[in-house]
């Protein structure tokens, strides 16, 4: 196992999986406690194993693009008068789109997770971002989203 896959299958270590592969559920544990790059990276890998053109890979990958929108957010957050955070608004504004755009194909409800409200956070935090024109960061800690996973899949 690489390094990288090592440091990743630890990410899930403790996560109940919920009736799901336990990177699925270890997604939004580790969105909800801000760890975004970890929630990034742990889907990735599911994402990655089961194929880029399989059922459900826009799904994932908007997942994938929604917790990368959210690192750009909290590095800006965390730094913003350092050059590089300061560059990070419009990349995170383009990955919200992207995520949004693949979510939006899966309905209402899709592996049981509630489409319309991750949309609706993606849409949001854009709209945030475009209303002051790129020079207010809508991402504070105690601000920070929180992504419903239902309890299992029947």
């Amino acid at each position: 196992m690489s390094k990288k896959a090592s440091r990743i299958s630890s990410l899930w270590d403790g996560v109940e999986s919920r009736g799901r592969d336990v990177r699925f559920a270890a997604y939004f544990h580790h969105f909800n406690l801000g760890d975004y790059y970890e929630a990034h990276d742990v889907l990735e890998s599911l994402w990655l194993e089961e194929g880029r053109g399989a059922k459900g890979a826009a799904f994932y990958q908007g997942l994938i693009q929604l917790a990368g929108a959210f690192v750009h957010l909290r590095k800006h957050y965390e730094n913003p008068t350092h050059p590089v955070h300061q560059q990070r608004l419009p990349p995170a504004y383009r990955l919200l789109g992207l995520a949004e755009a693949n979510l939006s194909g899966y309905g209402a409800v899709w592996e049981g997770v509630k489409i319309q409200d991750i949309v609706g956070l993606a849409h949001g935090a854009r709209s945030a971002l475009t209303k002051d024109n790129f020079t207010r960061n809508p991402w504070s800690p105690s601000l920070g989203p929180r992504l419903s996973l239902p309890e299992k899949l029947h």
